[in-house]
C-alpha cells in the first residue's frame, strides 16, 4: 500500500480479474467490416510456405500495400470478408496473423468495459462461460 492508501491492484485495469473468451469459430470477426488485417513479413512467409506458394507470388494473390512498407490481407470486395474466409473458416487458421490470434483482446476492446460489452455484442465467443483469460495472460499479447 502507498501513503494515499492504495495498492498495486488499484492502478490495474478494469479486467484485472481477466476476461472470459473461446473462440467458437463462427468466423464472425472476419466477416463484413472494413480495415485491415496486418500481416508481418514472417507472418506473410509463413502464409506463404503453409499455402505453397513463393512470398512474391502470395503477394500478388493475398495482399495489399498500405503506406511505404505495411501489408494487410486482400477482402473479399463485394463482402468485406477476408480473403481466406470460406464457409465461415478460416482457411488459414493455424497460421494466422497475430491480429487474428489475439482477438478480441485487442487495445481497443480492452480500453473500456463497455467497449468490451460491444465486442460481445458482435462476438459469441465472450461469453460468461468461456474460460477464463488472466490479466497476465491478456497483457502478454498486447503490443
Amino acid at each position: 500500500m502507498n501513503k494515499n492508501g492504495a495498492d498495486a491492484s488499484d492502478f490495474l485495469p478494469w479486467y484485472r480479474e481477466g476476461l472470459r473468451f473461446e473462440c467458437t469459430g463462427c468466423g464472425g470477426c472476419c466477416t463484413g467490416s472494413e480495415g485491415y488485417v496486418w500481416v508481418s513479413d514472417d507472418e506473410i512467409a509463413g502464409i506463404a510456405k503453409d499455402l505453397g506458394l513463393e512470398i512474391d507470388d502470395f503477394g500478388k494473390r493475398y495482399l495489399r500495400r498500405v503506406g511505404n512498407s505495411k501489408y494487410a490481407l486482400l477482402e473479399d470486395r463485394s463482402t468485406g470478408d477476408c480473403v481466406f474466409l470460406f464457409g465461415r473458416r478460416c482457411m488459414i487458421y493455424d497460421v494466422r496473423p497475430k491480429q487474428c490470434r489475439t482477438f478480441p483482446f485487442w487495445a481497443e476492446n480492452l480500453k473500456s468495459k463497455k467497449n468490451w460489452e460491444a465486442a460481445a455484442e458482435e462476438c459469441e465467443g465472450i461469453s460468461e462461460d468461456a474460460p477464463l483469460h488472466t490479466f497476465e495472460e491478456i497483457e502478454r499479447n498486447l503490443d
